[in-house]
């Protein structure tokens, strides 16, 4: 039935920063309702971002809400902290991790190797990708670690 997910809203204050910001991630404006909401594609056609102009904003942040997390591939993960950085958004600590590069969330056979920042409304984002876990890691570490200790990667 469910083949994938098609759209995710965030709030923001201000929609055209809001779009500015997004765009700097690459993603693609489709098109604005008014000056309330506007989508841009993640996936052209695939799947895309609601960001919607409210007060709501101010909402406390929780994990179970004002989060988005964007798959990318290893490579790009690996680079993500610089082309974060070069665009001047800032990588933020997330389960105890520095932002000084990506960290892996180990599971039983795979792991999600991650990195967290924020947008200009502090609505949590993400990159993240999921990597293999053969050798069964069960501690949580930076992907430098992961990768001396899996050779998943050498």
């Amino acid at each position: 039935m469910i083949k994938g997910l098609y759209e995710a809203h965030l709030p923001v204050s201000d929609l055209n920063k809001a779009i500015q910001f997004y765009e700097g991630l690459e993603l693609v404006l489709d098109h604005k309702i008014e000056e309330r909401l506007a989508f841009l594609w993640i996936e052209k056609d695939k799947s895309w971002l609601g960001l919607w102009n409210t007060d709501k904003v101010e909402v406390e942040y929780h994990p179970s809400i004002r989060h988005i997390a964007f798959e990318v591939s290893l490579e790009s993960l690996k680079d993500s902290v610089n082309w974060l950085t070069k665009k001047g958004y800032t990588p933020r600590k997330a389960f105890g991790f520095e932002p000084t590069e990506p960290f892996v969330m180990p599971n039983d056979g795979f792991g999600h190797a991650k990195i967290h920042f924020n947008d200009p409304d502090g609505n949590s984002l993400e990159f993240i990708c999921k990597i293999n876990n053969p050798k069964n890691i069960s501690k949580t570490m930076y992907l430098s670690e992961w990768e001396k200790i899996s050779n998943e990667f050498s």
